[in-house]
């Protein structure tokens, strides 16, 4: 879904004559003279840059549609606090920090999903080899302290593990 989206964006975009420089100043001084079309003209004329600019982080850990959606927000920031200077570079700074802050916390949320998994694994290994060693399940107290965890840690892995077990569409409860 993401890809049609994204897909039918591209296309929109396409149909769009981009701003030239010159278009693009003339464009911004009428939008200080309080001109609402020629804000939405230049809006839509930058669309090529955004993509461009997007473009850039292409395959980094975020899906096309998720770049240009910040690239775009930077657009309408950058013209919000647009005074006098360069307009692209303004546009270009404020998408890079947005795309690259929106790519670290991507990056983080997986390590962060990647270290749940793991203490889950470790959690349902040694609950089976204390199982075998105690002839039962072992309680949450015995698996805190063999874990050197506390009590509260080990319920929030288990209740990880269930709920991932309820919605996984392979369990059948």
């Amino acid at each position: 879904m993401h890809d049609d989206v994204y897909q039918m964006y591209l296309e929109e975009v396409k149909r769009i004559p981009a701003c030239t420089r010159k278009e693009e100043r003339l464009l911004l001084d009428q939008i200080r003279n309080g001109n609402a079309s020629a804000r939405e003209r230049l809006l839509e004329g930058m669309l090529h840059f955004v993509l461009e600019l997007s473009g850039r982080y292409k395959n980094r850990g975020l899906p096309m549609g998720d770049l240009v959606q910040e690239a775009n927000m930077a657009l309408l920031l950058a013209l919000e606090q647009y005074e006098k200077g360069e307009f692209r570079r303004q546009v270009e700074d404020l998408a890079v920090s947005r795309i690259e802050e929106a790519l670290e916390q991507q990056s983080q949320e997986k390590q962060a999903a990647e270290e749940v998994a793991a203490r889950v694994n470790v959690l349902k290994d040694i609950s089976q080899m204390m199982a075998e060693e105690l002839g039962r399940e072992a309680t949450v107290e015995e698996l805190a302290a063999k874990m050197k965890m506390t009590v509260e840690d080990i319920k929030d892995i288990m209740k990880v593990t269930l709920d991932a077990m309820s919605v996984s569409p392979e369990v059948r409860m």
